[in-house]
């Protein structure tokens, strides 16, 4: 084979969900593109890489310092949504159910993968509530073993603002499931019916 063919393949399958059948199913179909449309493609790739910025008020993926749904005024910004990773923002926002913000914490709690409390961004968190003007937390955590442990931790960091409620999205969640894969009904379901956190 073609070791050209064979380097374009090896660095597709490093992609997760990618084996190398369809590694090389891509590789294949990239070659019968036109070469304009395959360099546009190298060319976002490498500035996204390069360029993509975390908010530094919520830790979304965003292009400036601070993100567009932080800069959006007609945001309900005494509502935090806080998840786990920036597609559950993305699969929150496609149901069209909340309008206020959020907060990614860029993963959960798990000893067994060396992620401790400190490597998430819990303490981004607990400043943006300090700074006032939040009244509600909405902890849209995956229902995983290491979900309940991250949720069990923020729900520890949470008590030192007695006034602020605190609030878990249903349950309507199969156990183990990843936000980014659940169907919208579900989820809107899940947004709309979130009870408080004891």
């Amino acid at each position: 084979m073609s070791q050209l063919l064979t380097d374009v393949v090896e660095e597709l399958s490093k992609l997760p969900g990618i084996g190398r059948r369809t590694a090389l199913r891509l590789a294949m179909h990239l070659l019968r593109m036109e070469p304009s449309i395959v360099a546009g493609m190298t060319r976002s790739i490498d500035r996204f890489r390069r360029e993509i910025r975390y908010c530094r008020e919520c830790n979304n993926l965003s292009d400036t310092d601070v993100c567009p749904i932080c800069e959006d005024p007609k945001r309900d910004r005494s509502t935090i949504c806080v998840v786990e990773q920036v597609a559950d923002v993305l699969s929150i926002e496609h149901t069209q159910q909340y309008r206020g913000l959020y907060h990614v914490l860029g993963g959960v709690i798990s000893p067994m993968q060396g992620i401790a409390p400190s490597d998430l961004k819990i303490d981004l968190l607990v400043e943006r509530i300090r700074r006032g003007g939040v009244g509600e937390v909405i902890l849209a955590i995956s229902t995983s073993v290491e979900g309940e442990t991250t949720l069990f931790y923020l729900m520890n960091r949470l008590r030192e603002f007695p006034d602020l409620k605190v609030t878990s999205i249903a349950r309507g969640i199969g156990f183990g499931d990843e936000l980014e894969y659940v169907d919208e009904l579900t989820l809107t379901h899940a947004l709309l019916n979130r009870r408080a956190v004891e």
